[in-house]
């Protein structure tokens, strides 16, 4: 059976009890369904809407008749849309849950089924292994379906998110910030050129091979920005117009990647990087006692100046469903993988659409002082300069990686690139950031930081190391000392993969 994981249903497209395809939609759909009326929420408001995958509209149908034959009011979107329209909707309507058909980022033969619930943030334990043991004792067979009609209130969700748009973020006056934007032939381009107009800024230049939706995403090899080769085409584009920035979007929108003109050519930053930006930005105008958020695996530049203004920074497990929940009143929560939330008021998840509209702000900001390359040196001369990266590793089964930890916690490394760490074991914490990973932390001579964590993939069978080396820098020197720790990460990620993979101390 597809199993009913972290935020729903995921997997490829394709007949029987291991793929996405209607019956396993209906089934999905009857047990929330059950779950909900079980917990109280019988007849209220529940949203549904899709992306432009393959099965999408189809099973976005039989998402909508399900709930509508549970005696829900059911919302359909009735175009193809981002997903932080459905977290939107939840949240705006006080809806019970939210449904949005969609794989994000996976390859183009897959297809999910994202569920929110109410307050539009997505489900956690034990609300997801009850819906799981709901959804078993359904027999898709005998499931009501009731037709349902577009009655308008979904096509006023997206006005609606861009009228909140337009009070959360302050419209730039003849912006001179040129952005080329790339939709990774997801559903989120033309949102996001309406979202930035608002604002101020026309000078957008879409990467026209890209612009339009296409479940076959036939220019990438994985639809992933963080991916290599994906913003190709972004790159090229930002070169031919001479953009100042650029943004990349994930097929369904919810993500949201920046890239920057660095010396003579531009290059994208990393998540933590834009986080870091954003979270600065945010916080000058945060009121006293603001909480922000970052997970456990991504860099601490956001946290170090959230700690310095004097706010309530804190870490989560991964996860925006863990991030959203970091307590209140949440001003922002990111995490290293292009994910930010930067109007949690109004999307209790990330959003690729308001997060560009953030970053097209702070870089008209920065225009005439170097733009968001001298931003992010500020910071850096400011708090250090913080480098980050990560390596997944594949296996053909969980096992296999289970062993790579297994090794790591028996015969860790004591010294790795000149820093001396110590291991921290997650397995072993007994507070909220318990999980099944290792972190390898410590410090060298000059007074940097080396910072390695180790945990298994939620959803696929690999082992992830997420690595960040901090160096002091000013002004002056901040580039190249960010230069040597780009090569200090890498070099220490290998030697902490090498230590896994030996049967021999490491030392």
């Amino acid at each position: 059976m597809l199993s009913f994981g972290t935020a729903g249903l995921r997997g490829p497209v394709r007949d029987g009890p291991d793929g996405m395809n209607v019956e396993n939609v209906v089934r999905a759909t009857a047990g929330l369904a059950a779950w909900l009326i079980k917990s109280g929420y019988a007849g209220r408001t529940v949203v549904v809407g899709r992306d432009a995958r393959h099965g999408s509209e189809a099973f976005a149908e039989a998402a909508r008749e399900v709930f509508a034959g549970a005696g829900f009011d059911v919302i359909g979107l009735p175009e193809p849309g981002p997903t932080p329209l459905v977290a939107f909707g939840c949240r705006a309507l006080d809806a019970a849950a939210g449904v949005m058909i969609t794989a994000s980022h996976n390859p183009p033969a897959d297809n999910g089924y994202k569920v929110y619930l109410g307050g539009g943030a997505q489900l956690i334990s034990p609300d997801d292994r009850e819906i799981e043991a709901a959804i078993s004792r359904v027999e898709p067979a005998s499931v009501p379906r009731t037709t349902t009609t577009d009655d308008g209130r979904g096509d006023r969700i997206r006005g609606d998110y861009l009228a909140r748009l337009a009070t959360r973020f302050p419209r730039s006056d003849n912006p001179s910030v040129r952005i080329a934007l790339t939709a990774m032939h997801g559903v989120g381009g033309a949102l996001a050129v309406e979202a930035l107009a608002h604002a101020g800024f026309t000078d957008v230049h879409p990467v026209t091979e890209q612009f339009t939706p296409d479940p076959d995403f036939p220019t990438v090899a994985f639809p992933n920005p963080e991916e290599p080769g994906a913003t190709d085409l972004l790159l090229a584009t930002g070169r031919r117009v001479d953009a100042d920035l650029l943004i990349a979007l994930d097929p369904d929108a919810d993500r949201c990647a920046v890239g920057v003109r660095d010396g003579d050519g531009w290059r994208m930053l990393t998540g933590d990087e834009t986080g870091a930006l954003l979270g600065e930005a945010i916080l000058q105008s945060a009121p006293a006692g603001s909480v922000v958020a970052s997970s456990i695996v991504s860099g601490t530049l956001m946290h170090t100046i959230a700690l310095s203004r004097g706010f309530d920074a804190r870490r989560t497990l991964t996860g925006f469903k863990w991030l959203v929940r970091a307590g209140e009143p949440l001003v922002y929560a990111y995490e290293e993988a292009l994910g930010h939330c930067v109007d949690p008021d109004a999307v209790r998840d990330k959003d690729g659409i308001s997060a560009a509209v953030a970053c097209a702000l702070i870089a008209q900001s920065w225009h005439d002082r170097g733009g968001l390359s001298a931003a992010l040196d500020t910071l850096m001369a400011r708090h250090g300069v913080h480098v980050t990266g990560q390596r997944s590793v594949r296996f053909d089964n969980t096992a296999d990686g289970a062993a790579l930890l297994r090794q790591l916690r028996e015969r860790p490394p004591t010294t790795v690139e000149g820093f001396t760490v110590a291991v921290a074991d997650y397995a072993e914490r007994t507070d909220s950031l318990r999980t099944d990973g290792l972190e390898l932390a410590g410090s060298d001579d000059a007074g940097g930081t080396l910072r390695v964590m180790v945990r298994p993939s939620g959803t696929e069978p690999k082992i992830k190391f997420y690595g960040q080396v901090t160096r002091p820098a000013d002004i002056d020197t901040v580039r190249e000392v960010r230069k040597r720790a780009v090569t200090t990460l890498q070099r220490a990620i290998d030697s902490v993969l090498d230590a896994s993979r030996t049967e021999e101390p490491n030392r």
